[in-house]
Order: C-alpha cells, then structure tokens, then sequence
C-alpha cells in the first residue's frame, strides 16, 4: 500500500487521525497542520498534539472537531462520529470560512469557533499560565506542531501531486459508543460556531494575512 507522505508527517507530529485529517486537508486545499491544530483544540487539550473521537460540550459536539448537532444535522448523524467524515466536514467549514473572511485564518477561525470573526471565544489556559482566546490557542498548537506560523499553500503542499492518499481505514464506532465528556473540555467550540457555510477548495496565503494580525496570533 502507498504510503502518504502528509499522514506520516503528521504521525510523526503525534497526531491521531492523522490519514483522516491529511485526506480532509487536501480536499479542501488546507494548511494540513492548521487542521490538526484545530483537532488539538477541540478535543486535546493544551499541550497536545492528538485530538479524540468524542462527544463533548455537554453531549453536543460530534467528534474530533466538535461539530455542535444544535446547528448541524450531520452532527446528529452517526457520521458525525466517523473521523474520516467528521474531519471532512470541519474542513469543509473552515474552507468557506475562510472564502467569506478573505483568507483571514484568525477570523476563520474566531468565527469556527464562536459564530464572529471578531469573538475572543473559548479561552483555554495553558501550562505556563497563558490564558488564550481560541484563534490564538489553535496557533499555539500550530506552533507546537511546526514551530512557525501558518505557512503558504504552495508550501503545505508538498509533494500532494505525487502523493497516494492512504486508506482511512476502518469507520470509527457511533455516537452512542463514544465517550461522554463531563464537564466540556478547554477549547470545545461554542454554539454559534457551527452556522452552516458553503464548502470551497480555498487557496490561501496563510502567512501574509497572519502578519496583518501579528499581535492577535502570536502568543
């Protein structure tokens, strides 16, 4: 079987779900590791490279990304709970989002999040006492995975041409399997994050738009 050069850059990164998450990724023309940081958000914690297929957020967010089933029907659906479809449609999300933000990456992501490109949304605290709104969180994890800020497309997009993308691999169990979290994680996404956007294959220049916000994503 042809081994996927992005699923085992991220493997390495210690990423769970990691061949879901490239396969997403590509679909949609993403920064692979911007999505993962958004996976570490939701369901791993500061610190944490690895998300976890959970039902979080007071048993309505779906998945390693936390898609909310107040606003989603897929989220209502036992698809919501396949890592593979679940990162499918978070990607789908932020790629739009990202189309109706002119390629902002932190008010994608703010509006991901809380529903607002301009919402500080949930705060997480971290190990050395930082408090970070969300967009700011998902750009610490994306530095814990890369050490630098979100690079270009063209970049991320090594060798995706010459690429086989590998198996996702078996369905994952179904919501009422999965583990129920109690009280809601740091970081899971908050109600209005989850309005319905069109799905676009987006191409964007992650690291010109990001010194345009410097002071607001960089920890």
């Amino acid at each position: 079987m042809s081994i996927d050069p992005i699923a085992s850059k991220l493997a390495g990164e210690g990423v769970s779900f990691a061949s879901q998450i490239a396969g997403a990724a590509r679909k949609y023309g993403l920064d692979p590791d911007l999505l993962a940081a958004v996976a570490a958000q939701e369901t791993g914690g500061p610190g944490s490279n690895a998300g976890r297929n959970v039902i979080g957020d007071g048993g309505h967010g779906r998945g390693i990304f936390q898609i909310d089933d107040r606003w989603h029907v897929f989220a209502s659906t036992p698809a919501a709970m396949d890592p593979a479809k679940n990162s499918d449609y978070a990607a789908g999300m932020i790629s739009g989002l990202l189309k109706e933000y002119g390629g902002n990456v932190h008010a994608a992501l703010s509006a991901y999040n809380a529903g607002s490109p301009t919402a500080e949304g949930t705060k997480t605290r971290w190990s050395d006492g930082s408090d970070l709104a969300y967009a700011d969180s998902v750009m610490r994890h994306y530095r814990c995975l890369t050490g630098e800020a979100p690079e270009s497309p063209a970049t991320s997009a090594i060798a995706e041409s010459n690429a086989t993308v590998a198996s996702v691999g078996t369905l994952a169990a179904q919501a009422q399997q999965a583990p129920l979290l109690s009280p809601p994680m740091p970081g899971i996404s908050m109600p209005q994050a989850h309005a319905a956007h069109s799905y676009h294959r987006q191409a964007t220049d992650y690291l010109a738009l990001l010194d345009d916000d410097a002071d607001e994503t960089n920890s």
